[in-house]
């Protein structure tokens, strides 16, 4: 029994019966491995979905994002929405999960796509980011509709590509089409690990860059010679860190975000790439002996609406010009690959006091509200779509996203369930 196990609706208690139902759901998403990059069995996981929906009485709708970036004949973004209406016309409520899971990295003690439970836990990638928060929706959707079949409204559940690059493969495309306009959706709830007594009012803002600083290439044994682009972005990445991280550090905000190190603003190398191409993994041979040319360099910025947009651009220019006049044939570019903007709902909008009283009812205590250190799909409901009435809930502890032995707790998924159906019986008025 979980904590939530004082609550005496009958219906509430059905979830709990559903316990076994819940594992095998969850178990089953993460053996499908659904990896981004490159994007894989999107369309497996989507037809998944559908034959769990489909009885139940849900629309089915495949999109593929076309064009969007990253889909090809090779790797299709591939999304589900699940549409249930109600007896009667009324708002619509949106659970929207991304399918996708980042790379596996090192360190893990399970299969990462096994599914292992082991006390009370559920391990494997995504099992925490997000595909238990996932599964949780469905059996708060379906424990929900069996209680209350005559329900007003509508119920949506999707399954969107790309989340983790971005989400332009899938919530971007779906708001895109018309699939948030406020009409049609009033309320979304993603089920993102926040950890169960949270309410996630948005997210900071992000700002990815690439720079290129650029030599010329000649013999290794002769690198005066040449001129070493290396070296160059050695200079640059010396700037960042005497002058722009201290910077960072001192730039602090009043949004909730959590953990406590994100409540500043922040910059991380993403990549660095600088000379020849790695070779395959079965060369044996040496590389040549050549003056690096060129130098790359990805730089994830995440902002704080305290912050001026353009201001997080220019300080990085600036150092760039700043380099620039210190070293002689000094030459860069500098490439803009995504922005999304700071985003945080009001704390008395709908969705956050209804998820607020489910929190309070389920768990017995008040909720935390928090923003994200990191940005998720709320950024293209809010910003594409204009739905505002969109916050992020679900079961998880967020330290343990990416992360080797990734998991979620079984507990805890109970009880985001029982948080989730009480709040559709609010929001749908049941």
């Amino acid at each position: 029994m979980s904590e939530a196990g004082m609550i005496s609706a009958p219906w509430l208690e059905d979830i709990e019966a559903r316990r076994d139902d819940l594992i095998a759901l969850t178990q089953d998403l993460i053996r499908i491995p659904t990896l981004n990059p490159p994007g894989e069995a999107y369309l497996e996981i989507c037809e998944y979905l559908a034959a769990r929906l489909r009885p139940r009485h849900f629309e089915i709708e495949l999109i593929r994002a076309h064009g969007s970036p990253g889909d090809s004949d090779k790797y299709p973004r591939w999304n589900i929405v699940a549409r249930r209406e109600g007896r009667a016309p009324g708002a619509c409520v949106h659970f929207n999960s991304h399918t996708d899971v980042v790379e596996v990295g090192r360190g893990w003690t399970t299969d990462p796509f096994g599914g292992e439970l082991k006390d009370g836990k559920i391990y494997g990638r995504g099992s925490c980011d997000m595909k238990g928060g996932l599964a949780a929706s469905i059996i708060a959707a379906e424990a929900f509709i069996d209680a209350f079949p005559d329900f007003n409204g509508a119920i949506e559940i999707s399954g969107t590509a790309d989340e983790e690059s971005g989400g332009y493969g899938g919530v971007a495309y779906l708001a895109e089409k018309g699939y948030f306009d406020p009409s049609r959706v009033q309320h979304v709830i993603i089920p993102e690990p926040l950890n169960k007594d949270r309410v996630c009012l948005g997210h900071r803002g992000v700002w990815w860059a690439e720079i290129e600083t650029k030599g010329h290439i000649a013999h290794g044994s002769m690198p005066f010679l040449g001129d070493c682009a290396v070296r160059h972005m050695g200079a640059v990445l010396h700037e960042f860190e005497t002058s722009l991280y201290p910077a960072l550090a001192g730039k602090r905000t009043a949004m909730p975000v959590v953990p406590e190190g994100a409540r500043q603003s922040t910059m991380n190398i993403n990549s660095m790439h600088g000379g020849q191409t790695e070779p395959e993994e079965d060369f044996t041979g040496f590389p040549s002996a050549c003056v690096p040319d060129s130098c790359r360099m990805v730089i994830d910025r995440r902002y704080i609406i305290e912050e001026d947009p353009e201001e997080v651009r220019q300080e990085v220019v600036d150092i760039l010009e700043k380099v620039s006049a210190q070293r002689p044939d000094f030459s860069y570019d500098i490439k803009e690959l995504w922005h999304v903007s700071p985003t945080m709902t009001d704390n008395d909008a709908p969705v956050v006091r209804s998820v607020s009283r489910s929190i309070e009812q389920v768990l017995q205590k008040s909720p935390e509200y928090v923003v994200s250190p990191g940005t998720y799909d709320q950024k293209h409901i809010d910003r594409i779509g204009r739905l505002k009435d969109c916050i992020a809930y679900g079961p998880g502890i967020l330290d343990l996203a990416h992360q080797p032995d990734e998991y979620v707790g079984v507990d805890d998924m109970i009880d985001s369930a029982k948080v989730m159906a009480l709040s559709l019986k609010d929001l749908l008025g049941a």
